[in-house]
């Protein structure tokens, strides 16, 4: 289940950061979407027989602007069923802020395994020349830094749409997202597929119906995430989880697929009502 509460914070990383795009992404890209998104979870297929079903909610809402930054707010319930009674009840919150140029990134993280108590993470992260500064108050009280190679959430999708717009299908990133205890940092592997044009609708998805998405493409994307520690420690190469999306250029996302590798789950848009934002003085 922890790594149930990491590919969702994966999911809300990167739905955060594709409205977080500053400078010459928002240059090359055009306007990110404020929105409000709600994503109904299933269980798809369970490769180790470990669950029996899954169902469960995400509900995704983004704020903000190029000048004030970014908010954030992220909520998954999920319930698993495990077989001979076991149902596990899970509880994820997160709010994250960050500035349109990458350079300041704040979180706040809630979990909640069934009845019991709430694991707890609260921090920032600055970029400072080559290195970032991390102050994390929960779960303890700790200062470290990080190469200034990684990337916050936000950097992470600005540079996926930009490559999938410059025709790459492969992007290497070592990403930083505040997730597990606030010290964790990841290596992602994202393959991007061909653009699909935007006359492929899905009439079931509010997503492609909506005026604001009907003339946008969009693109077939996997990233995996793989931990840094033990690739850099023993070599490992399999990835701690994956998740599998539709990436419009807006930054919106759609038909999530989640792989847990012992299960999958799928999250369809189930509403999808697009904000308008504030306009930057």
């Amino acid at each position: 289940m922890v790594h149930l509460f990491r590919t969702s914070l994966g999911v809300m990383a990167l739905a955060a950061a594709a409205f977080g795009a500053g400078g010459e992404a928002r240059a090359a890209n055009g306007p990110f979407l404020a929105h409000q998104a709600l994503y109904d979870l299933s269980l798809v297929k369970s490769r180790s027989n470990s669950v029996n079903s899954a169902r469960g909610r995400i509900l995704y809402n983004f704020t903000g602007s190029s000048c004030e930054g970014y908010t954030s707010e992220f909520r998954q319930v999920s319930e698993l069923d495990s077989g001979e009674g076991k149902i596990t009840l899970s509880d994820l919150r997160s709010n994250s802020w960050e500035d349109a140029a990458g350079k300041s990134y704040r979180f706040k993280i809630e979990t909640r395994m069934n009845e019991a108590d709430a694991g707890r993470v609260d921090g920032s992260a600055e970029r400072d020349g080559d290195h970032i500064n991390v102050r994390l108050k929960l779960p303890s009280p700790k200062s470290f830094t990080l190469d200034g190679k990684i990337v916050f959430p936000t950097e992470q999708i600005q540079r996926i749409i930009a490559a999938a717009k410059d025709g790459k299908s492969l992007l290497e990133l070592s990403v930083y997202d505040g997730s597990d205890d606030g010290q964790k940092v990841y290596n992602t592997l994202t393959v991007i597929g061909q653009p699909i044009s935007a006359d492929r609708a899905t009439a079931s998805d509010p997503s492609t119906s909506d005026e604001h998405m009907k003339s946008l493409k969009r693109w077939p994307v996997t990233v995996s995430y793989f931990d840094r520690e033990a690739q850099q420690k023993e070599g490992e190469q399999t990835p701690v989880y994956a998740m599998a999306f539709e990436l419009y250029e807006n930054g919106v996302s759609r038909q999530l697929v989640l792989d847990y590798n012992d299960f999958v789950i799928s999250g369809a848009m189930g509403k999808f009502d697009a904000k308008d934002s504030k306009p930057c003085n």
